[in-house]
C-alpha cells in the first residue's frame, strides 16, 4: 500500500482514479480495493479514503482453520465466497463459488452494508464490497477460472447503475 499510494501521487495518478471512480464503473481488484479505503495499516499508510474505513493485516492469533490447524500468511489459494447481498456482477455465479485470494491484509469497511460478499479464512471478513458504480473484491477474478471471468464479463457488460 505504501508503494501504491507513493506511485499514484507521483505520476499524478491519485486524482485520476478518483475521478474515475466518480464518472463511470469501476473495478477495483485486490490492492485496487484496499486503496480505496481511508487507511491501511501497512504503513501505516493513508488510502483513498473514497470509502469509510480501514485495512487490517491478519492477527497471527486468528490464523487456525476449522479442524485446529495453522493457517499461513499471506492468504493464498481458493476459498468459496459467499454473496451477503445480489449484485449485478453476481449475475450467473452460484452462490459460495470458489475464487482466488492472495494477500495478507483485508478490508474493514465502516459500512457494513457495503459489502456484498465475505469469505473465512481464520474468520469471516469482507471480501467484496459495492457502492453506487464501484464493485471490488480482494479476490482476484482474473485468476478464478469459470466464475472470475463471469465477473469480469459481467463487469464489461455493466453500466454502473444498482
Amino acid at each position: 500500500m505504501p508503494d501504491c499510494m507513493k506511485s499514484l501521487t507521483e505520476m499524478g495518478l491519485r486524482d485520476v482514479v478518483v475521478d474515475a471512480q466518480r464518472e463511470r464503473p469501476f473495478l477495483g481488484i485486490c490492492l485496487g480495493m484496499q486503496m480505496l479505503f481511508a487507511e491501511s495499516e501497512e504503513g501505516p499508510t493513508a488510502g483513498l479514503g473514497v470509502l469509510p474505513g480501514r485495512v487490517v493485516r491478519f492477527r497471527d492469533e486468528e490464523m487456525t482453520g476449522r479442524g485446529g490447524e495453522r493457517l499461513k500468511i499471506p492468504h493464498m489459494g481458493w476459498n468459496r465466497v459467499h454473496q451477503t447481498r445480489p449484485h449485478r456482477l453476481w449475475q450467473d455465479i452460484p452462490q459460495d463459488s470458489r475464487f482466488y485470494f492472495a494477500h495478507s491484509f483485508h478490508p474493514v469497511p465502516d459500512d457494513q452494508e457495503a459489502g456484498v460478499a465475505s469469505t473465512d479464512y481464520g474468520h469471516r471478513f469482507t471480501c467484496a464490497i459495492a457502492r453506487a458504480n464501484i464493485f471490488a473484491t480482494q479476490f482476484h477474478p482474473e485468476k478464478s477460472q469459470l466464475a472470475g471471468l463471469q465477473l469480469l464479463a459481467n463487469f464489461v457488460a455493466w453500466d454502473g447503475t444498482l
